[in-house]
């Protein structure tokens, strides 16, 4: 199997170090990551300049690791290009979750997304960073994460979340809540107005999401689709308004 690995924290994270260490289990692994870091850049793609790519600047243990001037989805789109299209592309582990809206943002998930388009499996991992991730904790629960859906070939986008300390695997499904928009305002230290973007939710996490999940210590895998039609809706619609 190849196995490429990107994330969208950037060539030094620790996180992508653990990911390319666990995925060389299960196949030849390299490795395309932003030369900087990218969180929070959603599917954004680079149109308006020329892309390059540079020797790693530090060793991942035999895995040839490269790092690019640019997104995420940039280094799927470069990596497969440089490698004859690998089986399936792994993001991550991102330092910090990729959970419920979020996924709307994530540079982590965009990755997978990416590798979907091209035809590749696509799966994204994340961890909360509220206390410093323990990857050797959770190496036996990614690897358990990634045997179970790299057996599967039905599943081609999946977003997993793992906690802190697991206790169980759960399937689940995208946590949607409403939140609450908040911006902070505050002064630079040369008197300058900025702000910040915040939210605070408005919803508790319902039983079987992804989020229920990780606040009850499970590993989250979440199937998903590129597909964003509600089908119900349309349904209604062509029903209640034809169009002749």
């Amino acid at each position: 199997m190849k196995i490429l690995v990107t994330n969208d924290d950037g060539i030094y994270s620790p996180g992508l170090a653990a990911l390319a260490k666990i995925a060389s289990r299960f196949g030849e692994v390299k490795i395309v990551a932003p030369d900087v870091e990218q969180s929070s850049m959603g599917h954004a793609i680079t149109a308006s300049r020329p892309l390059s790519y540079k020797k790693s600047p530090i060793d991942f243990a035999g895995i040839d690791a490269y790092r690019v001037n640019g997104t995420p989805a940039d280094c799927v789109a470069l990596g497969q290009h440089l490698w004859d299209k690998p089986d399936v592309v792994l993001s991550g582990i991102n330092l910090g979750p990729n959970l419920g809206n979020a996924m709307w943002h994530s540079g982590t998930l965009a990755a997978a997304k990416q590798a979907v388009l091209f035809g590749i499996k696509g799966i994204a991992l994340s961890t909360p960073t509220d206390i410093e991730p323990d990857f050797d904790a959770l190496d036996p629960f990614v690897e358990k994460a990634l045997d179970l859906l790299f057996k599967n070939p039905h599943l081609n986008l999946v977003n997993v979340n793992f906690p802190h300390d697991p206790k169980g695997v759960r399937w689940t499904r995208q946590s949607v809540r409403l939140y609450d928009n908040n911006i902070v305002p505050a002064l630079d230290p040369m008197g300058r107005k900025h702000y910040w973007f915040t939210v605070v939710p408005l919803e508790p996490a319902e039983e079987g999401t992804d989020r229920w999940a990780i606040e009850n210590h499970f590993v989250s895998i979440t199937p998903l689709r590129l597909d964003l039609t509600n089908e119900a809706e349309l349904i209604k619609a062509q029903l209640a308004y034809p169009i002749t």
